[in-house]
């Protein structure tokens, strides 16, 4: 059995007052779901549910070692998930609202891509 690409989607997520980089890296990957519906799986393909299907998100952030990869794979709904995290997105000054973030006044911004393969009959 091989594995073949079906959709790829991009998504954004931002934590605007706490600099948490796994806040922004969760609300990507709810971003690009949100975007995404599957039902060529079902109605192309002929399945009746999700095996053979595998998520890979490629997520990008200032700092990617602050990421919860546990959270972030939890907000992938389906399939066999994997995670691939480096350094880039976004950091921008914003303003310190202690409510939500003490001590940082800095937004952060990630990016994701979510890959969506199938497992098809070579």
């Amino acid at each position: 059995m091989a594995y073949k690409r079906f959709v790829v989607e991009l998504g954004t997520g931002a934590d605007l007052h706490g600099a948490d980089m796994t806040k922004a890296a969760v609300r990507a990957v709810r971003d690009a779901i949100s975007r995404s519906c599957l039902c060529g799986i079902i109605e192309i393909l002929g399945r009746h549910d999700f095996r053979g299907v595998r998520v890979h998100a490629d997520l990008s952030v200032p700092e990617p070692d602050k990421v919860d990869r546990d959270a972030v794979l939890a907000a992938i709904p389906v399939g066999e998930k994997s995670l691939a995290v480096s350094a880039g997105g976004l950091r921008a000054p914003g303003i310190e609202v202690a409510r939500f973030g003490p001590g940082s006044s800095d937004i952060v911004m990630a990016c994701v891509a979510l890959t969506v393969s199938v497992e098809i009959d070579a």
